[in-house]
Order: structure tokens, then sequence, then C-alpha cells
């Protein structure tokens, strides 16, 4: 089997990712705080205090809120953005590999907020719709399990299939190979309005006139689901990953682009 570079590429991204991403961040520092106290006490326990800090500060609804505020900015589309666009992209969000009630696979929750926005627009637009996803791991590429979704579940037609993309870069450049060759320069984008800054920067590198489309706030008033709103618990924590995940991202892009 040839070896696949990009592929090789993704995983490793998704590594370090991980790595410099909560949970596994502050635990690191927990840890290398604690075998380091017993050689320089002083030190060692305050990088292991720093991860706890850490912790606290990336699942607690305030601070998570904050972290989310510049990522989140883009409004609702309005009347006059959807009677600009020539066509609706919807991005892949990943996919629940154990869904025995779907034959196998299907798409994960964060995909299906996605795609339930994208079915709303395109039922109240008429627009052409295009899913965006590959397939990371050599399976179903995520792309196909969407046009199920769109397809079967909310009874919307899928003009366009773009399955080879394993990255938002990607996203963006391979769907405006496909849009390209049908005449499409405007579109609706959907996304999470927390991705949607480094999305449309990307789509927008790709010679698209991008019409933000956000779906599915994490932060503002209301966000949390939990009964203590202003405690730490699995919603904000969750929240507080998305966003580090995100002003990662676009640092990465920026640097990169």
């Amino acid at each position: 089997m040839a070896f696949d570079f990009a592929l090789a590429l993704f995983w490793l991204k998704k590594a370090v990712s991980i790595a410099v991403q909560p949970p596994v961040a502050p635990l690191l520092l927990i840890a290398a705080g604690l075998l380091l106290a017993p050689h320089r006490r002083r030190a060692g326990f305050a990088l292991a205090w720093a991860g706890v800090a850490a912790t606290l500060l990336l699942s607690m609804p305030t601070s998570v809120g904050w972290l989310l505020g510049g990522l989140e900015a883009t409004p609702v589309v309005d009347a006059a953005g959807l009677g600009r666009a020539q066509a609706i992209v919807v991005l892949g969000a990943g996919k629940r590999r154990n869904a025995p009630e779907y034959g196998g696979e299907t798409v994960n929750r964060l995909a299906l907020e996605r795609l339930r926005y994208t079915a709303r627009l395109a039922r109240t637009t008429g627009l052409p719709v295009l899913v965006s996803g590959g397939a990371p791991t050599g399976n179903v590429p995520e792309a196909a399990l969407m046009q199920t979704a769109l397809e079967e579940d909310f009874r919307v037609p899928v003009r366009w299939v773009e399955n080879a993309s394993l990255d938002t870069q990607q996203n963006a450049q391979f769907s405006a190979v496909l849009l390209g060759a049908a005449g499409v320069h405007r579109i609706l984008l959907v996304t999470h309005a927390a991705h949607m800054p480094r999305a449309q920067a990307a789509f927008e590198d790709a010679g698209l006139q991008v019409i933000p489309a956000p779906t599915a706030w994490l932060g503002g008033t209301g966000a949390g689901d939990q009964a203590l709103g202003e405690l730490p618990g699995p919603t904000s924590a969750y929240a507080g990953w998305y966003a580090v995940h995100e002003w990662l991202g676009l640092l990465v892009y920026r640097l990169t682009r």
C-alpha cells in the first residue's frame, strides 16, 4: 500500500491537537508538576496548580463565554444574504461509528446540528446543497453520511458531494472546484458559529464569496444546558474545548496560509 502523506499529516495534526488542548494539556501540567515536586517543591506545585486552574477556567461558563465571544461574532444570516447566494455548503463535523440503529455509521450530533439548519435554509431558499467531508478513517466518507441524513431524514436533495477533504482548508479547496465547474461563486456557508471565522477565511481564500450562515452557538446567554449555569459542568467543559480548538486552528491557519 502506498504511503499517504496527506493522511499521515492529518493524524499527526490530530495527535498534536489532542496534546495541547483540554483535558489532556491541563492533566499533563498537573502530572509534570507532581513529578517535579519531590525535586523542586515550589516549582512542581506551582505547575500542578496551574493545571488545576486551567481545568477550572476552561470549564467555567463565564471564562468559556469570554473565549467564545471573539469566535461567535457572526450574526444570523438575513433575508438579503439568503437572496444573494447561489448554493448552500455545509461542512462535516465527524461521525458516530457505532450506530447499529442506522446500519453502521451515521453523522454525529455536531454534524446533525449543521444539517438541520441546512435543511431549513434549503427549504426556505430552494438553493442546491453541497456536503463536504472526507474519510480519515478510510471507511465511509462523512459527506456520504451527510447526504443520506439530508435526503432520507430531512427530505432535502444534495446536488454535490465533496468526499475527499480531511480538514477545513481542504473542505474549501475541493468544494470550490466542484462549485466553480457549475458556475457557482456565492455560497451560504453553514457551520458552527465558533468555527465560522476559520471556515469563512478558508473558503474566501479558495476564491468563493461567502455569506456566513452560522448555527449552534455555544456561548451567550442561556447557551449552557446545565441547571446551575455558572458552575463548571460537562456542557461548559465541552464548549471550552471547542473554543481552544478553534483559537488554535485560527492561529495555525494564519501562520500557514
